[in-house]
């Protein structure tokens, strides 16, 4: 049993994209599902949609990783910031670019899962999620 869903599907999108796999199928959640979106809209997957397993009957993740000209990673690292035994929160003032502006930061807000430039535009704060660069 995963104990942390979202660090796992953090490392099961880190794996694929270490061994230049196509796609991966994850266990659906709205949290997941959430962040998949919004790695598809910032660009670092090709796509995302929900599959129904055939057997089990129960809702998985299709995730289409991304590659650029000659199979050059478009992940070049994804890391989880705020961790069950450790949660990190960030306010407005708080929030910063990662990795000069070519990374991405999701946060937890009241108003849903966000990019750190959606929150800063919405002026929320909160959770911070995960990095990706």
């Amino acid at each position: 049993m995963v104990v942390d869903s979202l660090a796992d599907l953090l490392t099961q999108i880190r794996n694929a994209n270490l061994i230049y796999k196509d796609s991966l199928e994850i266990p659906a959640s709205k949290i997941k599902w959430a962040m998949t979106l919004l790695l598809k809209e910032e660009g670092f997957i090709k796509d995302c949609s929900l599959i129904s397993d055939k057997v089990t009957g129960k809702n998985l993740i299709n995730v289409v990783l991304k590659y650029g000209s000659g199979k050059r990673r478009v992940i070049s690292g994804i890391r989880r910031i705020s961790k069950p035994g450790c949660r990190v929160y960030s306010s407005l003032k708080e929030l910063k670019q990662y990795r000069k502006g070519f990374g991405v930061t999701l946060l937890s807000t009241p108003k849903g899962i966000l990019t750190d430039k959606s929150a800063y535009q919405q002026k929320v704060g909160g959770e911070v999620l995960c990095v990706v660069w």
